[in-house]
This record gives C-alpha cells, sequence and structure tokens, in this order.
C-alpha cells in the first residue's frame, strides 16, 4: 500500500495492515481503499500532533471527539464526518478481532445526524425527450455516446460497471448483462431486445470501424481505447443539460433515475435492490421517498378537499 505520511512506524503499519485486509479479503475497490487511507492517515497525523506518539491501545475517546470537533469547525458536514467515524469504527473492530485491543474507543462516538435528501432525478418526460428528438450523430462518437446513455437508463448500473464492462458480460441469448460491482459481487440485468440489438450492432460496427481496438471492453473511444471516468461523466453532463433543469446531471443520476421510475411505476422494492447491487434495503428506501412525493402530488391535486 502506498503511505508516505509522516506518523509513528507503528501507526503507519497498522494503517497499511488493515487496508491489506480490506484489499485482500474484503475486496473492497481501490477507490474506496484510498478514502479509508486518508481518512485514517488525517487522523493519525492530527493525534501525533495533539497528543504525541500514541499507539492504539492509548487512544482515548476525547481524543476522537476532538479530531471531530476540528473538521467540524472547518465547516466539514455531518455525512463527511459519519463517513470518517465509519472508517475508525472498522479500523478498531479490526484490531479488536486481531486482539491487540480489550475495548474500542469508538463505543461512546455518537455519529451527527444527516439531513436526509431525495435522490434528484430526471422525469420520464425528458428521459423521453433525450431518447426520441435529441440528434446522436452518426459517427462513432455519436453511437458510443447514446449507448452510454442507454446503458445507464436502462440498467442503473454504475459509472465504474459501465466503463469496465466488457463483451463477455453481455448475454445475448438471454438478454442480459452481467456486471460485477462493490466488493467483486455480481449481478444480472435484465435488458430489453431492442437495447441488446443497438449493444450488438455497437460490437459489429466496431469491428468493421477499427483495425486495432480493445477487444475485452464494450465501450471505446474514437482511438479503440476503454473510456475513462471523466469522459463518461462529460457525456453525460452535456445531453442532460439539454432536457432537463435539475442542478445535477452525472452519471449517478441516471442511476437514481432508472430505480426512481421504477418504484413510480409499482416495482417492488426488494426487486430494485437487486438490479442496483444494494447490499441492505435500507439504501433502497430512498426511492421510496419519491413515490411517497408523487402520490403526495397527485392527491393533493385529484382530491377535492386536499
Amino acid at each position: 500500500m502506498v503511505t508516505g505520511f509522516f506518523m509513528p512506524l507503528s501507526n503507519q503499519s497498522h494503517i497499511e495492515s488493515f487496508l491489506n485486509y480490506l484489499a485482500f479479503q474484503k475486496r473492497y475497490s481501490p477507490h474506496t481503499i484510498i478514502s479509508y487511507q486518508n481518512d485514517l492517515s488525517g487522523f493519525f497525523d492530527f493525534i501525533e500532533l495533539q497528543f504525541g506518539n500514541t499507539d492504539l491501545s492509548g487512544i482515548q475517546p476525547s481524543f476522537i471527539r476532538s479530531w471531530l470537533a476540528r473538521l467540524k469547525e472547518t465547516g466539514m458536514e455531518s455525512k463527511s464526518l459519519n463517513r470518517k467515524i465509519s472508517a475508525l469504527k472498522s479500523f478498531f473492530k479490526y484490531y479488536l478481532k486481531q486482539g491487540d485491543l480489550i475495548t474500542s474507543p469508538m463505543g461512546t462516538i455518537i455519529s451527527p445526524k444527516v439531513k436526509k435528501r431525495l435522490p434528484q432525478y430526471v422525469t420520464e418526460k425528458d428521459i423521453n425527450t433525450l431518447f426520441n428528438y435529441v440528434e446522436f450523430t452518426d459517427d462513432w462518437e455519436g453511437k458510443t455516446h447514446r449507448l452510454i446513455l442507454e446503458l445507464f437508463y436502462n440498467t442503473g448500473m454504475r459509472q465504474a460497471e459501465l466503463v469496465n464492462l466488457a463483451e463477455s458480460q453481455i448475454d445475448k441469448s438471454n438478454c442480459n448483462i452481467k456486471v460485477l460491482g462493490k466488493g467483486n459481487k455480481e449481478r444480472i440485468l435484465p435488458v430489453s431486445r431492442e437495447l441488446m440489438n443497438l449493444i450488438q450492432l455497437y460490437m459489429d460496427t466496431k469491428r468493421t470501424s477499427f483495425t486495432l481496438f480493445d477487444s475485452e471492453l464494450l465501450l471505446v473511444n474514437v482511438k479503440g481505447k476503454g473510456l475513462y471516468p471523466k469522459y463518461v461523466y462529460n457525456v453525460v453532463k452535456h445531453y442532460l443539460s439539454g432536457v432537463t433543469t435539475i442542478d445535477k446531471k452525472s452519471p449517478h443520476i441516471l442511476r437514481h433515475t432508472f430505480a426512481t421510475h421504477l418504484m413510480n411505476n409499482g416495482a417492488d422494492l426488494n426487486a430494485v435492490k437487486e438490479l442496483l447491487g444494494h447490499s441492505s434495503l435500507a439504501a433502497t428506501q430512498i426511492y421510496t421517498h419519491n413515490t411517497i412525493e408523487k402520490l403526495k402530488d397527485i392527491h393533493k391535486k385529484a382530491h377535492p378537499r386536499a
């Protein structure tokens, strides 16, 4: 693991050991591991600066509260603070299991309440405009842009899942796509025959348009190379800007849109959970709030005494 932080060797090695556990046993993504590394390194840098060289058993709950208070003074929001608390809880829990600690200093740490925000999404009317009235150029970029948007909206897959989507994950005969999600968990996403035909046409055109190309990945750029996240983000932002006025216009918004439209049209919550690849139902339940808001609006407009 990359370190390069100025802290006592014992704490640095503790972080490395924990990160290796996340990488090789829990199989967390590199992005997630970097987040843990940054949170833990920031914490131990603070401990070293404020309280000196302190081993794990010497860390007190008051030390942690001091760190969180300092972060809050900088304007850090509750959601970010909770992520750091979660990282510390996982870290100390690991060393409890290892037998290096008798108790965790996190036992009395209370996570701040986070204001619930309803996920933004593109309306069905605007999605209809995007796919039926927006013109995509007939060159390779246009074909790639269209397929990016179709895949996001029709499957709800994550940006990383789309960028790494391989041709071998496309099952044409059964009209489904196998994706590798967080924690290397596989899930099967059903797609329409219309979308499967579009995918097949894209793969066929790729073979006639390029002499050399990345034969493993489904989506490639004009040079035949795999797409990078920023490119995908910019494509989505560009096209959504033409059909909707919502604040956020990202691949994740299309994932929210996929889930919200399913729920608004009567989909089972557990089914949506499986399609999104959520580990718990709690993460999926936020989409029921949009459904409730829609029902309230219908009731207000339609009921005589509303």
